[in-house]
């Protein structure tokens, strides 16, 4: 999906320098204010970025907060290959509640950019989920706290599940949010949705391209997953605005990247389609719909590209402590980052009651 702004930044980034200049200056002061913004200057505040060994690579890890008492949150982003770490300034009001770990894949974003596509090692979606098991661990041991929030974002949420469900040992809640759930193929609606939006507009080679590639998960290449899911988020204008405003604006003024991190995160993206051969044959109901740890679902009310209703009848499904799903309106995929404010509000009322003192009640 991230195909899309790929080939907007090329663009951009294709212009003559001297068209660029206005635009660079303009970026230059909005990363200069949002610095600003994002510093952390409570004295029990902690501010951390740097490289730590990972699976036996170097991987970048953001540590934030302005107090190390509260709740750890750790991330676990989508794409693949689409870090997070870009939405800093748009969260900062989170880290005045949580202390907020961001984690670039293996594959994606700096990490990437530090070891290049040589320096990746076993990028695999298995290598990654034990990757997943070790930055927690890291979190826990820095921070001194015994579980963390588990906050999983799309393609993240595939990982996100297994870990909840694996490891209550290591996690307080588990929070979904742009829900993934694979069904082995056996759910066709996402696609099917996709044809009639594609006919309803008149793309007829997009169509045709979508029916070639067919609706089974488990015949598709990684090339085609990656043409399917920019196909998707075209189809789909809300999404689109999506992704050039939160997704390519966050990028573009994020005050914690430059552009060669910048050329490095598409780059990063192109290298992590092999890693979706790791999920053709997830089948989320197979794996236990049985939590022992809170459970909670934030979706965008209009996200087509992990839609609402297949994300709620699993989670009518789950058997948790507790557990809750709620709609963010006036947004589809991308809904933590498009209201960061709304999706607070929701951290606040349901996800930190029930892993400190109180507890929400069920629903």
């Amino acid at each position: 999906m991230i195909a899309t702004v790929a080939t907007v930044a090329a663009t951009a980034l294709a212009t003559p320098v001297a068209a660029l200049l206005p635009l660079l200056a303009h970026r230059a002061l909005r990363r200069a204010q949002a610095a600003k913004t994002l510093r952390i200057e409570a004295a029990h505040g902690i501010d951390e970025q740097g490289f730590v060994r990972i699976g036996g690579i170097d991987q970048w890890i953001s540590v934030r907060g302005d107090d190390r008492a509260n709740p750890v949150v750790v991330e676990i982003h989508g794409g693949p290959g689409a870090a997070n770490s870009i939405h800093t300034s748009r969260t900062r009001s989170w880290e005045r509640h949580f202390t907020i770990v961001r984690w670039d894949m293996r594959g994606a974003g700096k990490t990437f950019g530090h070891g290049g596509p040589q320096g990746q090692g076993e990028a695999t979606f298995e290598r990654l989920y034990e990757d997943a098991l070790e930055v927690t661990r890291h979190a826990r041991e820095l921070l001194g706290a015994e579980r963390v929030v588990l906050l999983a974002n799309s393609y993240g949420s595939a990982f996100g599940l297994r870990l909840a469900r694996n490891h209550p040992e290591l996690y307080s809640a588990y929070v979904g949010t742009d829900q993934n759930i694979h069904t082995g193929g056996r759910d066709t609606s996402a696609h099917d949705a996709l044809r009639e939006r594609l006919r309803a507009a008149g793309k007829a080679k997009l169509l045709a391209q979508v029916e070639a590639i067919g609706a089974d998960p488990h015949a598709w290449t990684p090339q085609q997953q990656a043409a399917y899911a920019k196909i998707s988020a075209q189809s789909d204008p809300l999404t689109l605005a999506t992704l050039k405003k939160v997704v390519l604006g966050s990028m573009w003024l994020s005050p914690l990247h430059s552009l060669r991190d910048l050329r490095d995160y598409f780059r990063g993206q192109k290298f992590s389609e092999r890693i979706t051969e790791g999920t053709a044959e997830l089948d989320d109901r197979a794996d236990g719909t049985r939590f022992e740890i809170p459970f909670f679902v934030f979706q965008g009310e209009q996200d087509v590209l992990t839609p609402v209703a297949a994300a709620k009848a699993f989670f009518d499904e789950v058997e948790a402590p507790v557990k809750r799903f709620a709609l963010i309106e006036d947004c589809g995929h991308f809904a933590s980052f498009s209201r960061p404010d709304r999706f607070l509000d929701l951290l606040l009322a349901h996800v930190r009651p029930a892993v400190t003192s109180g507890r929400p009640c069920s629903a």
